[in-house]
């Protein structure tokens, strides 16, 4: 709907009757049908854009407050440019240069054919007034070559028009979700609610700003054409006319601009508004049975009803202010139609002009009015499309700068990822008798100095952690909720780097070693570390892939067959994945072979986080862990819903498998298969004092966090 409303922009000036079929579809905006299209379909958007949203409404962002109307456009401009100009400069840019070529090449024909057809229309109308059969017959023979010949200029404008926005869209998804999901920058702007609505201004504003533009620019280009072919028709015509033209459409746009200021500001509210309210109903849908459990309907209903009242207010302000500003521009729009004819009717009654005259008057003045009163007739639209600009050069900002730190943060966590070391290093244990056991292995983590704190308010969490971790060394980190646990993890995954210190992982696959050379920008992949949450993740696919995410997920490769994609024609490949009987065999291992049999086979598609138990969802995760075989693993309680059972049975298999794991956790039960225990307890703000001690799991005496080192 959004997207049919902004081409619908382009609606042409409909005064000669005889041309309405031709001249409906050219560039001019002066439609009252076009124009109250747009109102309506303004209207029937209230709706949602996006599903997958921040939650955060208190984060209202506003457009900006400038000091004056020039800093603003310049300000506007700046951002219409920094957004739109990458796909014109990019490596798709000479087949996006030529379309738009031909697509101004077409606009130019379908003007000069506008011009022809005001000719043809004074002569048709000169034949019907002088009675002259033989010429009538004639003029309407031309009207239907006319009609015939340049209707297919017209169809392939918009056609060549609408491809050339959808690759534009295309080539700007692509190139926005790059960035969006680059250095994990999607978590950032969630976890610390640095703006609303990502996923809109995705899926949405990309679809509004790349038709709108393409319109505005054809619509501006015509205008300038119009300008040129018509004004010297009218001038021939009648002088006075052109002089009545331009002070009806100054005064026009003067009092549109005065009557409509306030747009700007409501449409960039409503389309925030809106967002929210769908999101609110999507998170309804995704905790359905966590809402239903506490009964939680009523409060539900409430925060829902408070979403689409807000969004419900700012619409009213919204009609309100268009109501005002139509009850001037409709006026406006249907006095044009009598008022060309008005100025010239004395020279047609006193016999200067001819009866044919009169409507080439009325649509040369309809033309050039249309190009002087764009603001007049596009103020909403123009309005809408501002605020698109706003949120996406918003947007924009935001992906550029890559969630910089606060720049009053002078240290922050460094995260290195580098080749493993050769195994001469050599690691500690306390045996039973607390005597200290050395071996050789394999370090692939090393923790020092780390001093963890919080992103959004810098509270400390842990004090100067040291810590080596070689292969087989198993670590439970334990200690009371909110204490850092899970934090820490996330440190270890690069999520947080608040607070000061360094983490370096040692690890490479035998694959990637020989054809990459790791340093510290490296980053990491699943092959290195997975990571495996409380509640696991269940994308949005069959049950073959659940498991196969995320180390063996989908990849698009140039072809010369497939789909279209920025120019460029895509297939989706795979890389070398565990076959069927490796999946059956895996979830046989993890006490799930059951699955599938109960949803048909393994392509099944499912709402997996719906019909699966999280006893269930977790087996599969472990099922993802022994497939993906990753150096070290990252557990979060991700055997909190099962029993000791199937617990002990699971990190059996990871052990068998010659996976090192770290994890988090409160049962006693977990001691026994980790080598290590981690414990931390909660922080004394005003306090410098480690808060952290590391014992042998098999030990009755601990080693304190000093003597660790």
């Amino acid at each position: 709907m959004r997207r049919k409303e902004m081409i619908l922009i382009t609606a042409a000036p409909v005064f000669s009757p005889c041309s309405h079929l031709l001249l409906r579809h050219s560039l001019h905006p002066s439609s009252p049908l076009r124009h109250e299209s747009i109102h309506r379909s303004k209207i029937s958007r209230f709706r949602g854009v996006s599903a997958a949203s921040s939650s955060s409404s208190s984060l209202l962002p506003q457009p900006p407050h400038r000091p004056d109307k020039a800093s603003e456009l310049r300000a506007l401009w700046k951002r219409f440019w920094k957004v739109a100009a990458p796909f014109w400069f990019s490596e798709d840019k000479d087949q996006a240069r030529l379309r738009l070529a031909a697509v101004f090449a077409l606009t130019l024909a379908t003007t000069g054919i506008s011009v022809g057809f005001n000719f043809l229309g004074r002569d048709f109308y000169n034949a019907l007034a002088n009675k002259d059969q033989d010429q009538f017959t004639k003029q309407l023979l031309y009207y239907l070559c006319g009609f015939a010949g340049g209707i297919p200029f017209f169809v392939l404008r918009d056609y060549a028009k609408e491809t050339l926005s959808l690759r534009w869209r295309s080539w700007m998804t692509k190139y926005y979700l790059q960035r969006y999901l680059k250095d994990q920058t999607f978590y950032k702007i969630q976890s610390q609610s640095m703006i609303d609505n990502p996923d809109q201004r995705i899926v949405d504003d990309l679809s509004s700003f790349t038709a709108t533009a393409l319109s505005f620019s054809l619509t501006l280009f015509s205008a300038t054409i119009d300008l040129i072919s018509f004004s010297n028709i009218l001038f021939t015509i009648y002088p006075p006319l052109f002089l009545v033209l331009l002070l009806y459409s100054f005064g026009g746009t003067a009092i549109s601009v005065f009557l409509g200021k306030g747009l700007v500001n409501l449409n960039f509210l409503q389309e925030k508004k809106e967002a929210d309210f769908r999101y609110s109903l999507v998170r309804v849908r995704e905790n359905a049975e966590s809402i239903a459990f506490y009964g939680g309907e009523q409060n539900e209903m409430q925060l829902l009803l408070q979403r689409f009242k807000s969004a419900f207010d700012n619409l009213t302000e919204l009609l309100i202010a268009s109501r005002n500003l139509e009850f001037f521009t409709d006026g406006y729009r249907y006095l044009i139609q009598i008022l060309p004819a008005a100025v010239v009717a004395p020279m047609f009654f006193s016999g200067k002009i001819e009866f044919g005259v009169i409507n080439q008057s009325v649509s040369a003045f309809n033309h050039i009015l249309g190009d002087f009163s764009l603001v007049v007739y596009q103020f909403q639209a123009i309005s809408a499309f501002s605020a698109v600009i706003d949120r996406l050069g918003e947007f924009d900002d935001l992906l550029d700068n890559n969630i910089s730190r606060d720049p009053s943060q002078l240290e922050e966590i460094e995260l290195t990822y580098q080749s493993e070391l050769e195994p001469s290093f050599t690691s500690s244990l306390l045996d039973s008798n607390g005597s200290i056991q050395s071996r050789q292995n394999q370090k692939l983590l090393e923790i020092e100095e780390l001093t963890l704190q919080t992103p959004t308010n810098g509270t400390t969490l842990v004090h100067s952690l040291v810590a080596d971790i070689y292969d087989k060394d198993h670590l439970l980190i334990m200690g009371p909720s909110g204490s850092g646990k899970t934090s820490l993890l996330r440190a270890m995954a690069g999520l947080w780097r608040s607070g000061k210190g360094k983490i370096t992982f040692y690890l490479n696959s035998q694959d990637d070693f020989e054809q990459e050379k790791y340093d510290s920008q490296r980053k990491r992949s699943s092959g290195d570390v997975l990571f495996l949450p409380q509640r696991p993740y269940m994308v949005l696919g069959t049950l073959r892939q659940q498991l196969l995410y995320p180390t063996w997920s989908s990849t698009m490769e140039a072809t010369p067959g497939g789909s279209q994609i920025d120019g460029t024609q895509f297939k989706i490949v795979t890389s070398s994945q565990p076959k069927t009987d490796d999946l059956m065999r895996t979830l046989e291992n993890v006490r799930l072979g059951h699955i599938v049999e109960r949803f048909g086979g393994l392509e099944s598609l499912q709402e997996w986080s719906s019909v699966l138990s999280l006893g269930e969802q977790q087996r599969l995760a472990f099922a993802r862990l022994l497939l993906c075989q990753p150096k070290l693993a990252l557990l979060d309680e991700s055997t909190s819903a099962l029993d000791e059972a199937n617990e002990a049975h699971l990190y059996q298999q990871i052990q068998a498998a010659g996976i090192t794991y770290i994890s988090i956790g409160h049962r006693q039960t977990l001691t026994k298969f980790h080598n290590k225990i981690l414990h931390i307890s909660t922080a004394d703000p005003k306090s410098m004092e480690r808060n952290w001690r590391m014992e042998d799991a098999n030990a009755k005496d601990s080693l304190s966090g000093t003597l660790s080192q």
